[in-house]
């Protein structure tokens, strides 16, 4: 049988000899109340030379004070001093052993387990209790510990009982006063926490008015960028009526301009000295111009409100590119400027809508044309080489004026012009780029310009092959006019 207290359990030893490992002097007999006063004042010395804390050294003698007096008048009674194990930090143990008697009671047990770790073992003719109490490692060397217990036990004398009352009245009075002291301490710091608590709930009820204000504000600016969205939205919608309806207006008298002017160059008219011939046809190349200008117009309308109609079908890039060049050079004289197009060659199929596509690609050549001085304007096609799905790239490049950098983005605003000499000789309306982006978008596509200022720029135009995979936006769409 065994009894071992939390405080850890005592290292198990088979020999029952009185005297402990460890120990330098003979064991102490117990054979009276006055030695067990002895024992209690040898285990304080012991403990203070071992450099135990207080509250150790009191536990200790207490425990081992009532182990002696509950094992007092059995036969052999003795108790050792050793330390154990050598060569690691080290540990105290003190050891009871009994030849004959009754066994010790639990409660002397569960007693001295409640201070110190304590072992029980009972025999066949007595018993034995180890009490073990490990030593803090900075307390010195295991040859140190040693020759400081011996020290103490050689020099234990008898005391009187007169003498334990007073070292018992000693550690009762010295252990009111570290109670009291830890009483204070306990005070102090539940001060500190109350204080500690005031200043969280301080903090807490600021940050939640903050918090408060805070979400009050947000709300107040969530609702007033709901208005602005709200207002924005119908300037849109009246900037596109106004587009819309404007370009209705101008429609009829542009188509009756160009119209009569056709009339009046027709053979069955009246001759037209050559002065009138030039004239009219100016009128006619302008009103052709102010319609193309009013239909770009419309169709940029349409685009932002959505209704715009894709008509995808297969087509044709020799007879567009053929077709294109005929519309770019019957408006455009550049005697020093080349326009290159692809060769009448096999092209990668493409479908999607041919007219919007011929929009976008005579916006791009127009406006390459329109800031080149001399050189080239080149047109390139050919298969997307990075699709997300199969298309074709369509590349302009241009030997102009170029695009300074901090205008690159601007460029596709729409009735921004890039401000410079050249305006004076290229005015237009700021509508090419940003309507050949918004159909390209339209399409499924994209358009990016990179530009050099002095040696020209390029316009890249990505179409996707719609195929017979194109499904018709879902939003309700009109045609136009």
């Amino acid at each position: 049988m065994s009894e071992s207290g939390p405080r850890g359990d005592a290292p198990r030893h088979e020999s029952s000899s009185a005297v402990g490992p460890g120990c330098t002097v003979a064991p102490i007999a117990l054979s009276s109340a006055q030695d067990v006063f002895g024992l209690r004042r040898t285990a304080q010395q012991v403990a203070a030379a071992l450099s135990m804390e207080r509250q150790d050294q009191v536990r200790l003698a207490t425990a081992l004070s009532e182990l002696g007096r509950d094992r007092l008048g059995c036969g052999g009674l003795e108790v050792s001093f050793g330390l154990v194990p050598p060569g690691r930090p080290t540990t105290l143990l003190v050891t009871f052993v009994w030849a004959g008697g009754p066994p010790p009671t639990q409660e002397t047990l569960d007693l001295a387990a409640k201070l110190v770790g304590i072992e029980y073992e009972a025999g066949p003719a007595g018993g034995r209790i180890a009490v073990s109490q490990p030593l803090a490692p900075e307390t010195g060397s295991a040859a140190e510990q040693h020759a400081r217990l011996a020290e103490v036990l050689r020099a234990t004398s008898r005391s009187t009982e007169a003498d334990d009352l007073r070292a018992q009245t000693r550690d009762l009075i010295a252990t009111l006063e570290e109670t009291l002291a830890q009483r204070e301490e306990l005070r102090r710091l539940n001060e500190e926490l109350e204080e500690t608590n005031r200043g969280v709930l301080a903090l807490y009820t600021e940050l939640t008015q903050e918090l408060e204000t805070t979400n009050s504000g947000v709300l107040a600016l969530h609702t007033e960028l709901e208005d602005k969205r709200h207002q924005l939205q119908e300037a849109s919608e009246a900037k596109t009526r106004f587009w819309t309806n404007i370009s209705h207006e101008l429609r009829t008298p542009v188509n009756s301009v160009v119209a009569l002017s056709t009339l009046l160059l027709a053979p069955s008219s009246p001759a037209l000295t050559v002065e009138q011939r030039e004239q009219v046809e100016l009128i006619g190349s302008a009103g052709h111009t102010l319609l193309s200008l009013v239909s770009d117009l419309l169709d940029v309308a349409k685009a932002e409100a959505g209704h715009l109609e894709i008509h995808p079908a297969p087509v044709d890039l020799r007879l567009l590119v053929a077709h294109l060049r005929g519309l770019i050079l019957s408006g455009h004289g550049h005697e020093r400027v080349t326009l290159v197009t692809p060769r009448a060659e096999e092209q990668p199929p493409l479908v999607t809508d041919e007219t919007l596509l011929v929009r976008i690609l005579r916006n791009v050549c127009a406006n390459a044309l329109k800031f080149t001085e001399r050189g080239e304007v080149r047109l390139e096609i050919d298969v997307d080489p990075e699709p997300s799905s199969p298309g074709v790239l369509f590349t302009v490049t241009d030997t102009g004026i170029g695009i300074p950098p901090e205008e690159l983005d601007r460029v596709f605003e729409v009735f921004y012009q890039v401000r410079g000499p050249h305006q004076r000789a290229g005015l237009g309306t700021g509508l090419g780029l940003p309507y050949a982006r918004t159909l390209a978008e339209l399409l499924g596509g994209t358009l990016t310009l990179t530009s050099t200022v002095g040696v020209g720029t390029k316009v890249e135009v990505r179409l996707p092959d719609l195929g017979h995979e194109y499904t018709q936006p879902s939003q309700n769409r009109k045609g136009g006019p």
